[in-house]
């Protein structure tokens, strides 16, 4: 079988460390001493640094890094009508360093006034062209389900939304039009970063949702169906991938449970092309999820690690390849190789240097092309 476009043998989830000066710059901006357009060069400058470095490290599915954000989900959700943080998240696991996300609150109806990603898909587009190698640039977003899972109906506006169906129609359409957008500035391939899918096979997440939601299976499938029709109107040549992770702050991570209490779902009634997903430790559980994967879709095993700095055992990577695909229909056909999430999901990064994040990234390109050939795009 062929790979979905923008799907590569060896591929990432998208964010990178952020380098010194860049982080230096954003605090300065924060601070005022920066305009907006200030900050727009400095992010430039070191967005076009990190495109040649993922080119010269034999990446094809290319990123910003998510250089112009702080958090992976706030810095895009934010943009919407009818959104605005409010204060911070309580969260089942202390951050490293006290640090919570801010919490997103709808106090309106929800509206895209106007495209959010295409500045940047642009100015990516723009850099990979400039190095003349075939490459995709790779857009990530968070999942529309990161505005309602860890919402309640309090923190959902019922003047707005005197019921819920008209919020998950608005948040599918604001998503369809943003989709929209990206597509007529030439993207391909998106991917949308889910934390709840994952945090449903966590018992004791899935059961404070179930104190705010309801019953949690039926919450898997009212997710499915809003990303369903969130991605409804793409065409058919733009590739829709999913990451599910269980939490990646400073290396640190926030739920487990394998993904058996959502698989089925996941796999069969979920119309994404590609799934990311976190096998990087015990806590993500077992490959026999995989047993529902369809013949045409394709996983991205995250079996490498982004957060600790050492390097893994080739062998040993190898050898969990080979025990994921004896689940897959098509074997190792449907696979692929990344790590479980990206380096810097917000902008501290986990710990590990830039220079030993490249030669992760590196290492996970040889171990793909010993596994699949040199070619990563088939």
């Amino acid at each position: 079988m062929s790979l979905p476009t923008g799907v590569y043998r060896a591929d990432q989830v998208g964010s990178l460390l952020r380098p010194k000066g860049l982080l230096e710059a954003r605090e300065q901006a924060a601070e005022g001493k920066l305009s907006r357009e200030q900050l727009r060069e400095v992010e430039d400058k070191y967005v076009t640094y990190v495109v040649n470095k993922q080119l010269e490290t034999g990446l094809r599915a290319i990123t910003d890094g998510e250089f112009r954000r702080t958090w992976f989900h706030v810095d895009f959700l934010r943009h919407l009508a009818g959104v605005e943080l409010r204060g911070t998240m309580q969260s089942t696991n202390v951050s490293v360093g006290g640090t919570m996300p801010p919490r997103l609150v709808v106090v309106d109806k929800i509206g895209h006034p106007k495209p959010i990603q295409v500045d940047d898909l642009k100015y990516l587009d723009s850099q990979i062209a400039a190095n003349g190698v075939k490459a995709t640039a790779k857009v990530c977003i968070p999942s529309p389900t990161m505005v309602h899972f860890r919402n309640t109906r309090e923190t959902i506006d019922e003047k707005a939304y005197p019921t819920l169906e008209p919020f998950f129609e608005d948040l599918a359409r604001v998503y369809q039009e943003e989709l929209d957008d990206l597509y007529k500035a030439g993207c391909r391939f998106v991917q949308l970063d889910d934390t709840n899918f994952a945090y449903l096979c966590d018992s004791k997440m899935r059961s404070e949702a179930e104190q705010r939601h309801g019953d949690a299976n039926a919450l898997t499938r009212q997710y499915a169906a809003l990303v369903n029709a969130a991605i409804s109107k793409r065409p058919a040549d733009m590739t829709i991938g999913v990451h599910l992770c269980r939490g990646n702050h400073r290396s640190q991570w926030f739920a487990q449970g394998g993904y058996e209490p959502v698989a089925e779902v996941l796999f069969n009634d979920l119309n994404v092309d590609a799934y990311f997903l976190e096998f990087d430790d015990a806590r993500s559980g077992d490959f026999s999820p995989l047993r529902f994967l369809p013949e045409h879709k394709v996983v991205v095993l995250g079996v490498m690690t982004s957060k600790k700095p050492d390097l893994e055992d080739k062998a040993e990577v190898i050898k969990r390849l080979n025990e994921a695909a004896s689940f897959c229909p098509k074997g190792l056909k449907q696979l692929c190789l990344s790590h479980q999430c990206g380096f810097s999901s917000t902008s501290e990064g986990n710990d590990l240097t830039e220079e030993e994040q490249w030669a992760k990234l590196k290492l996970m390109v040889d171990i793909a092309k010993e596994v699949w050939g040199e070619d990563l795009s088939i």
